[in-house]
C-alpha cells in the first residue's frame, strides 16, 4: 500500500465524488483503492460536507470517479486506464488550483 503521509488528500475544493465501479470486474482495483484514500476518515475531516458516493453496479461497466467541485466544476476519470495514484494526484492538483490553501506549505 501507499504511504498516506506523504499524499495526504484534501478535499476542501470538492463538494462530491462518486465512484461507480462493478466488483466482479477485474480492471477495478485502482479505483477501490482511490475510493479507500478519498473515505478515509482523515480525507474526510478535510472536508465534513464532501459526499463521497459509491454506486456498486453489476452490468460489466467501466469503473469511473466523477467529482464534483464547490465551483461546479466536473472532472471524470476512468478508472480502468488509470492506478490510484494517478487518480489521487490529479484530483490534488485540481484542488490545488481551486484552493491555494490546500497545497502544503502554502503561504496566504
Amino acid at each position: 500500500m501507499a504511504t498516506s503521509s506523504k499524499s495526504a488528500v484534501v478535499l476542501k475544493a470538492v463538494k462530491k465524488i462518486v465512484v461507480q465501479f462493478c466488483p466482479f470486474e477485474s480492471n477495478v482495483r485502482s479505483t477501490r483503492e482511490f475510493l479507500v484514500m478519498v473515505g478515509s476518515e482523515k480525507a474526510r475531516s478535510t472536508n465534513m460536507n464532501c459526499e463521497v458516493i459509491t454506486e456498486v453496479k453489476h452490468d460489466q461497466s467501466e469503473p469511473v470517479v466523477d467529482i464534483t467541485f464547490m465551483n461546479g466544476e466536473r472532472l471524470m476519470m476512468k478508472g480502468a486506464r488509470l492506478t490510484s495514484k494517478e487518480m489521487l494526484t490529479t484530483l490534488q492538483s485540481h484542488c490545488v488550483t481551486k484552493d491555494p490553501q490546500a497545497k502544503p506549505g502554502a503561504k496566504n
